[in-house]
């Protein structure tokens, strides 16, 4: 075997950059599936709301009768699990609210982050690795529109 001839190479991962142009069905799409998760967090608020009711009667009915001094710390308890779930369900519907906020203010033809995905390339010497790191893939309606960077 001749070493001059051999070259190495390497099979490395790399995060690749997934965007999207802003088009009428982009934002529809967008929009439609934020909504989706506002309805489904809605749907998360009154089952828990229904929960911490029953949660509470339960607590209520186990409760010692006539003894009037005793610490309400179970119903207490129940009421600040409750409480403490809703506000993050709330947190988390006022971020998907600015989502769609966000979303109505994009202009046609502008390029947004969609994520990430990985993939995996080869390297070898001579090669820029740093080049090779940054690799984004440009979608429009879903459709791969252009692969920048080195492939």
């Amino acid at each position: 075997m001749n070493p001059s001839n051999s070259n190495p190479q390497l099979l490395l991962k790399r995060n690749v950059t997934i965007k999207a142009i802003v088009t009428p069905r982009w934002k529809e799409d967008a929009q439609t599936q934020l909504q989706s998760q506002m309805n489904q967090l809605d749907k998360q608020l009154q089952q828990l709301e229904m929960q911490g009711q029953r949660a509470m009667s339960e607590v209520q009915q186990q409760a010692p009768q006539g003894q009037s001094g005793e610490s309400p710390q179970p119903s207490q308890d129940v009421k600040n699990q409750v409480n403490q779930k809703q506000r993050e369900l709330l947190e988390q519907k006022n971020r998907i609210l600015q989502q769609l906020q966000q979303v109505q203010k994009f202009e046609m033809e502008q390029e947004v982050n969609q994520g990430q995905v990985e993939s995996f390339f080869q390297l070898e010497k001579g090669d820029n690795l740093i080049q090779k790191m940054q690799v984004e893939i440009v979608l429009r309606d879903g459709v791969v529109e252009e692969i920048r960077g080195q492939i």
